[in-house]
Order: C-alpha cells, then structure tokens, then sequence
C-alpha cells in the first residue's frame, strides 16, 4: 500500500521472521554469543527464554543459518508431540533411517548409531527446539535421556531449547530437576530500550530499501516504545500501521499522533483502547449526556419556575 510512497522495496514490519532484518542488538547478540560458545566448546544443554513477541524464532533461524558445514542441526518447530513422535521427528532431522517395523524402544538406539557415525565423520550434532514450553513432561524426560548420549569428551547431541517463560516453570517441577541440571547455560532475552526501538525501526526501513531524511520522528518513536513495551513484533505491528496513517494523510513523516491511532488500534498495545466497542466508553458517554441533559433540565425548571411565581 505504502511502499512506493516512501520509496521502499518491501515491506520493513512483517511478523514472519526474516533474517535479512536480523540487527545486533546488545540483548539478543548475548544470546547469540553464549549460543556460539557454548556449541563451539561442545556444552550439552543450552536455554533461551523470552517473552511472546521478543525475537526468539528470529535468533533461533539466525542461529540455525550461522552454522557451518561441521554441524548437522535437528529443528524442531512444534514439539507438542509424543516422547515416540519427538524422537522420530529428531531420526528424520538427523537423517537417521527408521524401519516402519521398529519398536518404540529401538528408535533411541537408531538415533545413538545415527549420533556416532556423525561423530566418526567429525560432525556435530545439534537438536534446535522452538516453543520449547509446550513440551509435555514425558516428552522432557526422553530429551533427558538424550543428554546422556556422550564420549569421554564431548557429548554427541548438544541441545537448545527456545521458549517463553513458561518454560522456566516448567523446568522448575520436582519430577525434572535431572533436566534442569543439566542445562549449562541460559539466557532471558529483554525487552528493547528506547534507544534500542530507534536502531531497530530505522535498521528495518533501511534495509526494506528506504533512503531518505528521517522516517520517524523522535516523539513517534517513544510512542511506538511506550505502546509496544519494547517488544519487537508490537514494534513492527505500530511501525506499520503508523506507515499507513502517515500514508493516507499524505505526509512524508510519521509523527506521535499517527502511532497513537496505531496503539489504539492493537490489542496488546500497552495504552490500547478500541473506541467503537469499549463498553466503558459507552457507559461513560451516555452518563456524560444524561448528566448535562438533567443540569439543563434543572437549569430550565429554575429558570421559567421562578418566572411563573
């Protein structure tokens, strides 16, 4: 809709995680760091936690397309599966072959021989589980088991788990405290700052091909972090939705009073309050009418009540 308006080659704020907008901010390129070194000194278990909307799957297919030849990775987008079904989906990932006649019992053993050819051929192995929280509990404990595949030096699967704080949680149940153990390192990635916001909105425009003077201007951007909390996917809903107020207004910069529409127009938005259907609105503006319509009211009666005596 606006992208030949302010002279953009694509959209800048879309939800899908694009690694082409990845920015190095402080926050995630810790996580990205820690992630690196853990997997480069062969550290079995690794944890990333963060809000909805922080950034997780994006560092997680940033991670994934970092590595090189040496690592074979297992990505695991939806875990919600069965201890059976979660490691036949690691089998396949791994490139492990699993009879249709193999037994429940036998499919970990296929992965261990799967696990020691890679080693024998110098490669690492990583599983990658996004959304890590909706993991169910025996399925946590076949992970467990998992980590216990090693050499006397190194272990043959490192895994790292990305979820939301939830996961927190559920490592913190009595029944999995050997999981918990076992991670060596974690990371809880935070919410942008408000200088944070600024890097990252105009990163997004540059890199969606804007060049030009100043997008946003500095009121509109404390908006957008005011609004989004500093959390990136509110970031890009209100960068967009701000874009097209600007659009059909025919302006060439987005200013404050443009994001606040925007807030006001997303659930979720810290500040949100949809006008047309907030019952208190409503309730609000009808006691307001009759409230003004009974001082008339009483003014009137004053008013032609002491005329008549």
């Amino acid at each position: 809709m606006y992208l030949e308006y302010f002279g953009l080659r694509e959209l800048p704020f879309t939800l899908t995680p694009n690694t082409q907008f990845y920015l190095n901010l402080e926050n995630h390129q810790e996580a990205y760091n820690l992630v690196a070194i853990a997997l480069t000194s062969g550290e079995g278990f690794i944890k990333i936690v963060g809000e909805v909307g922080t950034g997780k799957t994006l560092l997680c297919r940033k991670l994934l397309n970092s590595l090189g030849p040496e690592y074979v990775t297992a990505y695991i987008p939806n875990p919600s599966l069965s201890a059976q079904g979660l490691q036949l989906a690691i089998a396949e990932e791994l490139g492990a072959i699993v009879p249709p006649e193999a037994r429940e019992h036998q499919i970990p053993q296929i992965i261990t021989e799967r696990l020691i050819q890679l080693a024998l051929e110098g490669k690492r192995a990583v599983l990658v589980i996004d959304e890590a929280q909706a993991i169910a509990d025996n399925t946590l404990e076949a992970i467990r088991l998992l980590t216990n595949l090693e050499t006397e030096r190194s272990k043959l699967l490192q895994i790292i788990l990305f979820g939301q704080p939830e996961l927190d949680r559920l490592l913190s149940q009595p029944n999995l405290r050997q999981l918990k153990q076992r991670i060596t390192f974690s990371h809880h990635l935070r919410p942008l700052d408000l200088a944070s916001v600024g890097r990252y909105v105009m990163h997004r425009v540059t890199s969606a091909g804007y060049n030009g003077p100043q997008l946003f201007t500095d009121a509109a951007l404390r908006q957008i972090w005011k609004g989004s909390g500093g959390i990136p996917r509110l970031v890009n809903i209100l960068t967009h939705k701000s874009l097209m107020a600007a659009y059909g207004e025919g302006v060439s910069m987005v200013d404050r009073h443009h994001v606040v529409r925007a807030v006001r127009d997303t659930e979720g938005a810290q500040g949100f309050r949809n006008f047309k259907l907030d019952a208190d609105w409503i309730r609000l503006f009808a006691y307001s009418v009759a409230g003004i319509a009974g001082i008339s009211a009483f003014a009137a009666f004053a008013h032609y009540g002491w005329l008549a005596l």
